[in-house]
């Protein structure tokens, strides 16, 4: 016993220096894990960040996409009314066209047989159609 007074100036200061080491010890790592800890948070908070962004930007990409196809669609609806009038015209024309031949082959039949002489000629414009139906 009387050793492990005659020790204890300086065991004392040896284990108070183990105990600020360890305390110090101690202390960084607690440090370091909070450090750690607030690197993690920052890097997923950064990565969702990133997510969120990439998000966005698809949805206004999808978005805008969408206002696309919906102007295209119109323009296309609008478009297929143009056709479907020009071609209802183009079908008028047609019967109208069938229609004064036709009329046009029954006077020339009268003014034959009224007058007992040929009808005259059809102007250049409608001679074809003319000779077709005589034709026909």
């Amino acid at each position: 016993m009387d050793g492990l007074v005659s020790l204890a100036p300086v065991l004392a200061p040896l284990f108070g220096m183990l105990g600020v080491l360890g305390g110090a010890w101690l202390v960084y790592r607690q440090n370091k894990r909070k450090y750690d800890s607030d690197a993690q948070v920052t890097a997923v908070k950064t990565v969702t960040d990133g997510f969120t962004s990439l998000l966005e930007q698809q949805r206004a990409a999808a978005t805008q996409t969408l206002e696309r196809m919906a102007s295209l669609e119109a323009k296309y609806s609008d478009l297929e009314r143009r056709v479907e009038h020009l071609q209802e015209e183009q079908r008028q024309w047609r019967r109208w066209k069938v229609a004064a031949i036709e009329y046009i082959y029954d006077l020339r039949g009268l003014v034959h047989g009224a007058l007992h002489r040929p009808a005259p000629d059809p102007p250049e414009e409608i001679a074809a159609d003319i000779e077709q139906r005589d034709v026909a």
